[in-house]
C-alpha cells in the first residue's frame, strides 16, 4: 500500500492555497476566478487523498470523486450531512471545470469558503485516522 503522508502534505498545501483567496471580501474578476481555480485542484487532490486513505486504512477502492465521497461517509470520515455538501461541492467543481459563466463563478466564488472549510474537515478526518 501507498504510504498517504504524501497525499495529506499536497493536499495541505493545495487547501492553503484555497484559503489565502476564498475568505476575500472583494476579490477583483482575476482573484475570483484564481480562487475557484485553486478549489479545483483543491478538490481534485483532497479526493484522491481519500481515495487513497479509503483503498489503505480501509481496503475500500472507489475511482470517481462522489463514489469516495459516499465511502468516506461509510468510513466515518464525513457525517450524513457533510457527505451532501460535499457532493454538492463535486457538482461545483464539475461546472467550473467544463463550462464558464460570469453569473456562475460571482456565485461559486461565494461558497468557496464554505467548501474550504469542508475540503479541511475532510482532510482533517484523514490525517486522525491513519
Amino acid at each position: 500500500m501507498e504510504d498517504i503522508n504524501p497525499w495529506t502534505t499536497a493536499a495541505r498545501r493545495a487547501l492553503a492555497t484555497l484559503k489565502e483567496l476564498a475568505l476575500l471580501a472583494r476579490p477583483s474578476v482575476v482573484e475570483r476566478d484564481a480562487a475557484i481555480k485553486r478549489f479545483e485542484y483543491s478538490f481534485d487532490i483532497i479526493w484522491k487523498t481519500a481515495r487513497q486513505h479509503l483503498l489503505s486504512v480501509h481496503g475500500i477502492d472507489q475511482r470517481s470523486p462522489k463514489s469516495v465521497i459516499r465511502a468516506c461517509r461509510v468510513a466515518g470520515l464525513l457525517s450524513d450531512e457533510k457527505t451532501e455538501a460535499a457532493l454538492a461541492m463535486a457538482d461545483d467543481r464539475n461546472l467550473t471545470v467544463h463550462t464558464y459563466n460570469e453569473a456562475w463563478a460571482r456565485e461559486v466564488f461565494g461558497r468557496l469558503a464554505g467548501h474550504a472549510e469542508l475540503l479541511e474537515v475532510l482532510l482533517a478526518a484523514i490525517e486522525a485516522n491513519p
